[in-house]
């Protein structure tokens, strides 16, 4: 069947949604907002966020079902994915290295709204039929904004998110490493998929407590793993580096023009795609992070806003950066095909910087091995995200059925052509962020209140449960948050 005609026309609507006129504005526009009504958070605060869920990791004697570190390496899991590799590649081969410069901008403002995102989630956090904490745009954006408008927000989410987590969250990261394997190792893509069922299963299977236990082993080494393979080409290239940055802080505000036809990116189209694709990458403002962030066990909404926050800052202002600049240096994005006289491909430029980069073929198998590992720590973090929306959907007997049928969509992901269901994940993913990020302006001075009272009390993040929980009392919500209430258990469309 020929369904070229709707790969196009989703195509069309995509480029309308995450435009210059819709999501673009709309996401930079509450990052600087909130930026300025939470009086520069992000940079404040950003080390104390760090140690917080680096090095301390829990808060001791809190609620919740997983560790603050194990919530961060589970909306890590999900965030640091495909788009790490390939979409900053992309952003490069259309906008230029102009492009990794409005990545930084979006990581940035992205933070605080990240935090934002989080600390309602963990604010408007409730307790499912199973004892387990559920919480995410689903459940803030009708409790924060009473009637039927913030009703209409939760549900418009809920469903979105849902039909979401099957595109972006699973099948077209289930093709990415299914295709990447057989290109490099000569595998069926029948046995990866049926690799990477059985492993998806093993693990959802046991819900969110095994997913957060599985990513905060993997996660840091997958991180680690391609950092440091990305320093080594830098340091390698360490006179290369001061010539990047130039050109990509002079062609952020000029474009450029590349090899092979590449005919010179106007301002727009460098800022479009290096914003678009900076929040493909980290998620800020989706609403995906707040779904992680409200299982943890914390004392205050504000605690693990701060570690959430961090996330952001991992992704864009340190994976994403290592990327970008390994690109740029190896002048990967400059190589023509040679049979088309052509600037390469998106999809080959990451893998053609690390090879020129290092040495023999070991650029190629790491580029390789960091997409299967990115990718499918993104199923597994996606998952969860599904999970709690079927539950705000259909209840909590719904969610194991879920489990096991989004572990089985993987193989279908990895053995079929993806091209409608790129197009239609990235639509769905532009309109979760849309009802998201009209719920975080409309409850930014809750947000901003809330933050100011629990900063003045504790501005080093340094207080017992027990001092918190002193100077809260009285406090409005408090004693709501404190009890959480029973959600999912009858919950219907």
């Amino acid at each position: 069947m020929d369904l070229s005609w709707l790969e196009e026309a989703l195509g069309n609507i995509s480029s309308v949604v995450w435009g210059p006129f819709v999501l673009i504005p709309l996401l930079i526009g509450t990052g600087i907002y909130l930026t300025f009504r939470l009086g520069g958070l992000q940079f404040l605060k950003l080390g104390a966020g760090l140690r917080l869920g680096l090095i301390k990791r829990k808060d001791a004697g809190s609620e919740g079902d997983i560790s603050q570190f194990q919530a961060l390496t589970t909306a890590l899991a999900a965030t640091v994915g495909t788009g790490n590799i390939v979409g900053v590649a992309t952003a490069i081969a259309i906008g230029g290295p102009g492009a990794l410069f409005w990545m930084w901008i979006t990581g940035l403002v992205g933070m605080v709204t990240k935090y934002t995102e989080a600390f309602l989630g963990v604010r408007f956090r409730g307790t499912d039929a199973a004892g387990e904490k559920s919480g995410g745009p689903q459940y803030y954006l009708e409790r924060g904004i009473k009637g039927p408008f913030g009703k209409v927000l939760g549900l418009m989410f809920a469903i979105f998110a849902t039909i979401a987590c099957f595109g972006i969250g699973n099948m077209t990261q289930g093709n990415s490493i299914a295709s990447n394997v057989q290109a490099s190792f000569n595998v069926p893509t029948w046995a990866t998929g049926l690799i990477l069922t059985v492993l998806a299963l093993l693990v959802l299977v046991g819900g969110i407590k095994v997913i957060g236990r599985v990513t905060a082993g993997f996660v840091p080494i997958m991180i680690i793993f391609y950092v440091v393979a990305a320093l080594y080409i830098l340091i390698a290239n360490i006179g290369q580096v001061p010539a990047a940055l130039a050109q990509i802080f002079t062609d952020a505000f000029t474009g450029t023009s590349a090899a092979g036809g590449f005919a010179g990116s106007a301002i727009i189209i460098v800022i479009q795609y290096g914003v678009a694709r900076g929040l493909f990458s980290n998620e800020s403002g989706l609403g995906s992070a707040p779904m992680a962030a409200a299982a943890a066990q914390t004392t205050h909404p504000v605690r693990q806003g701060l570690v959430s926050m961090t996330q952001t800052f991992i992704d864009t202002i340190i994976v994403v950066t290592m990327t970008g600049l390994v690109i740029v240096t190896t002048g990967a994005w400059k190589v023509v095909d040679p049979e088309t006289g052509e600037q390469i491909s998106a999809a080959l430029m990451t893998g053609e910087a690390f090879t020129n980069g290092l040495p023999g073929e070991w650029g190629h198998w790491v580029v390789t091995i960091a997409l299967v590992m990115f990718a499918f720590s993104t199923i597994l973090g996606w998952s969860y995200y599904g999970e709690r929306n079927i539950e705000r959907l259909f209840g909590r007997r719904a969610v194991m059925p879920f489990r096991i049928l989004f572990s089985l969509i993987v193989y279908i992901g990895c053995t079929v052509q993806l091209g409608v269901v790129w197009a239609f994940s990235d639509v769905m993913n532009g309109l979760m962020a849309l009802p998201n990020l009209v719920g975080l302006l409309v409850l930014s001075g809750l947000v901003a209140r809330e933050t100011r009272h629990y900063l003045k009390h504790d501005p080093k993040l340094e207080a017992t449960k027990e001092e918190v929980e002193a100077f809260m009392e009285g406090q409005p919500g408090w004693a709501d948050w404190k009890a959480g209430d029973v959600v999912g258990s009858s919950r219907r469309l």
